[in-house]
């Protein structure tokens, strides 16, 4: 039977779509290979870490029918890239093996039995669907997942935060260092409802979400339940395990009513880090912050006793504040906005900072202090 016949490059596409999630070591052999499922003329493929399921639909051609199997997904990646992208490329089934064509080239490839792919088993009470554009969930992810912990034994921190209320979504990130806050407003009332996505369900959204915006964006529909998340989006369904944990309280760690403020442009403020961290030590990445009317003053220096130190002209008159910061935090919230503007607000030096967008209530970025 031959189970696909189109362009490599939609073959490509379509598998690249669901192969993120296939780990290149695994206790189970299967859990390297893509479930191939032909229906009629549907060609779904799935793919899994036993955490996060992947699957897609698509027409690819080829024979009308019934057939199901499993082949290594990196492994018919790898030989598609190596094809150009207009040729026309075939895969049949062959026994036990699949026979995929290109041109003058033949491969042949060892398939696994389909019905020993561990399909993940969906939780029986999901929560309401409510949906989002798919870029306006790309963006939050985009202003907060830069702030997930890495591999923290507090593993409720090595992830995101998704809460719906009412008609908002608030993501919220934290590796205990710093956090970052982000919110929408969605269409529809939604019951609370609180979860924590992995790090891996991250990536691999910001990896699929379309990023079109415009009048007929596409969207993306979400529900919740006690262990999984399920979303659809285009061709697209993706259920994947949630981190289970209580979130630190983040209301707690935001600071309000921040007695000195200052708005400067966001690119000056980030070439200046940008310069002065060149003077950090790898191990130490502190930088000391001088706010006084007229002047912020941006200083750091290393082991070999070397120094730098750079001064942006502001429009404050508040009170003067020496202060000390990881500067990897303050860049990584810059280099994840697009904004002109951005507005720092501090109580004192050994206050955390509040970083926020002037006229946008949606996003929030704290920063603790360190000693320098």
């Amino acid at each position: 039977m031959i189970v696909l016949k189109t362009t490599q490059d939609k073959v490509l596409s379509v598998l690249q779509s669901v192969a993120g999630v296939v780990e290149r070591r695994h206790t189970l052999p299967i859990l390297a290979n893509v479930l191939i499922r032909k229906t009629g003329n549907a060609l779904q493929l799935t793919a899994s870490d036993l955490e996060i399921q992947i699957r897609t639909t698509a027409d690819l051609g080829g024979d009308t029918g019934d057939f199901a199997t499993t082949v290594g997904a990196r492994k018919l990646i790898e030989i598609l890239r190596t094809m150009p992208g207009e040729q026309t490329v075939s895969l049949e089934s062959a026994q036990s093996k699949l026979l995929l064509k290109g041109g003058k080239s033949r491969f042949t490839l060892q398939s696994l039995p389909s019905e020993d792919f561990p399909l993940v088993q969906e939780s029986a009470t999901f929560g309401p669907v409510f949906s989002v554009a798919q870029k306006t969930l790309k963006d939050l992810l985009g202003q907060v997942s830069f702030a997930m912990a890495v591999q923290d034994i507090r593993y409720y921190l090595n992830g995101i935060l998704f809460v719906a209320e009412g008609q908002t979504l608030s993501l919220v990130a934290t590796d205990g260092h710093r956090l970052a806050f982000t919110s929408a407003t969605l269409d529809v009332e939604v019951p609370r409802q609180e979860v924590i996505l992995p790090r891996k369900t991250v990536i691999e959204l910001q990896r699929l979400l379309s990023d079109v915006g415009g009048e007929n964006q596409p969207r993306i529909e979400m529900r919740f339940a006690n262990n999984q998340a399920k979303f659809a989006f285009g061709a697209m369904e993706f259920v994947t395990k949630l981190v289970e944990g209580k979130f630190p309280d983040y209301n707690r760690v935001i600071p309000q009513n921040q007695k000195n403020s200052v708005t400067l442009g966001r690119v000056p403020l980030l070439a200046s880090l940008q310069r002065t961290a060149i003077m950090t030590s790898d191990k130490f990445k502190g930088v000391r912050l001088n706010l006084e009317p007229g002047s912020l003053r941006v200083a750091s220096n290393n082991a070999e006793q070397e120094e730098a130190e750079d001064e942006i002209d502001i429009d404050y008159a508040g009170d003067t504040i020496e202060t000390g910061f990881n500067v990897t935090y303050l860049i990584d919230a810059l280099a994840n906005m697009d904004q002109d503007m951005v507005k720092l607000e501090l109580s004192d030096g050994g206050g955390s900072a509040l970083m926020t967008i002037p006229g946008n209530e949606h996003f929030k970025y704290v920063v603790m202090p360190m000693r320098i």
